[in-house]
């Protein structure tokens, strides 16, 4: 018999400990402190840098979270891609604002972002779909993404059946379903862990003269 041993949540806690951050260390700009701390994650060697938990909410002001890739940013915004008939994107299109977290927790650190969203142009959504594996541009064509589907066999019955559409095609085509998202940043936090819960918190936030620095109290 296997043993198990039950998780005692009040007691599970790590002390944050490994760095700080003030005024003086943060980039000009929000974006160039958001990729400096993305280089950072990624040759630290931490899994999917680049992943964040994107929040959106519908008409009811119901919230949903869920990871997605961020693959574009510049002094614009930040850029993931999916599918335009996703429930995430029924979310955007119906609200235009979302909020997203980058979770390097082996980092003890954190990144937010919120801000009014947009659709991506054409030709941006092409030169990012030009760059993925060609599985993966076939899956976006057959995933009815976020509807309810009646097994697994359904799923790859719907993938067999593009990869014979597209059998003969030396590049697939970017589907009409599916394209970009930039985040246009009103608030960027970075957070960094700090011993006794005092954690470091620094605010990029924009006002009517421009992008402010702020401390937050932890």
């Amino acid at each position: 018999m296997t043993e198990t041993t039950n998780v005692t949540l009040p007691a599970m806690r790590v002390s944050y400990e490994q760095g700080s951050l003030t005024e003086s260390d943060l980039a000009a700009t929000w974006h160039e402190q958001l990729q400096l701390w993305l280089d950072q994650a990624a040759r630290a060697g931490l899994p999917e840098a680049n992943a964040m938990v994107l929040a959106t909410t519908d008409t009811k002001g119901r919230p949903s979270s869920r990871t997605v890739l961020a693959k574009g940013l510049d002094e614009r915004g930040l850029v993931f891609f999916t599918n335009y008939t996703s429930a995430k994107s029924h979310d955007l299109m119906a609200t235009r604002y979302a909020s997203v977290t980058f979770p390097w927790f082996a980092m003890q650190r954190q990144a937010h972002v919120r801000g009014t969203v947009e659709k991506v142009g054409p030709a941006e959504t092409a030169a990012y779909w030009a760059s993925r594996p060609r599985g993966s541009q076939l899956g976006s064509w057959a995933s009815p993404q976020s509807r309810v589907v009646t097994g697994r066999s359904n799923l790859e019955s719907a993938l067999h059946k593009i990869e014979r559409q597209f059998a003969d095609a030396e590049n697939v085509p970017v589907p009409p379903h599916w394209g970009g998202w930039r985040i246009r940043p009103e608030e960027v936090e970075f957070w960094q862990g700090r011993r006794d819960r005092m954690h470091d918190r620094l605010r990029f936030r924009l006002g009517r003269d421009g992008w402010e620095v702020q401390r937050v109290a932890p």
